[in-house]
């Protein structure tokens, strides 16, 4: 991990869209919450790996035995175990963890999910029960590629193997079994420029502008005038301003 995103991490401090007015219209049925029910139940000993501000595992996260949760980041596990006092009755533990530095013991987690974060497919084999699951949802190559093409870079721009191709390799490697991948498209349109900005500003989609300026400068220091009024001009609709998403799902059994 490196330095100049650990601090992107540390001064974002949370991942907290609520304020930003988007409606999302989803196009893929597979569902990263619904694969985590579906493959565990109240005894089940969960990882969570890239937590960030904890927003979702304590929304979203089914009822399990226990769920360990970590990330890298100080602020966002400071901003973790603040929203967790939110949710007493979360079975929940939000510790400091690199993703890649995995440390528990041997077949420890019957589950082990991971959503927008880097993974190392052997770590987490290991770590699991025999026939546990990993299940991971991340972005792909191909996301916001319209944005991204206009501003002529971007998150993956210039990957030449797609994070998707090269996880279900690495979990092929490692020995897991049944994978499956799926494609998962969603348009979201966001009520205002100022809200499609908000969202830009707090996310690396157009290649960590945010990282080196910090969200503390204003949104036209950011990104240039131009081109995102270019953008907003051309895919502005009845139902808001158009951002195509493409993400990937996978899940594996050990």
């Amino acid at each position: 991990m490196q330095k100049s995103e650990l601090n992107y991490y540390e001064k974002i401090g949370n991942w907290d869209f609520s304020q930003i007015k988007c409606k999302t219209e989803k196009l893929t049925t597979w569902d990263f919450y619904e694969k985590i029910k579906e493959n565990t139940n109240e005894k089940s000993l969960c990882l969570d790996l890239g937590t960030g501000g904890g927003e979702r595992v304590l929304r979203d996260y089914p009822e399990v035995g226990m769920i360990i949760a970590t990330d890298f980041s100080d602020e966002m596990i400071k901003t973790a175990k603040k929203n967790a006092k939110k949710y007493s009755n979360k079975r929940v533990k939000f510790i400091k963890m690199n993703n890649l530095r995995i440390d528990f013991p041997k077949e420890t987690f019957d589950l082990v999910s991971a959503r927008n974060t880097i993974i190392d497919a052997k770590q987490i084999y290991n770590c699991l029960t025999l026939g546990g699951v990993v299940v991971i949802k991340g972005v792909d190559k191909k996301d916001c590629w319209d944005i991204k093409k206009m501003f002529g870079r971007g998150q993956a721009y210039y990957d030449e193997i797609a994070i998707s191709e090269k996880d279900y390799f690495d979990l092929k490697e490692a020995g897991f079994k049944n994978i499956e991948k799926v494609e998962i498209l969603q348009n979201e349109y966001y009520e205002t420029e100022n809200d499609l900005m908000a969202l830009l500003l707090k996310t690396p989609i157009l290649d960590d502008f945010s990282e080196t300026k910090g969200i503390e400068f204003k949104h036209r220091e950011i990104v240039e005038k131009n081109l995102f009024d270019k953008y907003v001009e051309r895919y502005k609709t009845e139902r808001g301003i158009l951002l195509k998403r493409v993400y990937y799902g996978i899940l594996a059994v050990k």
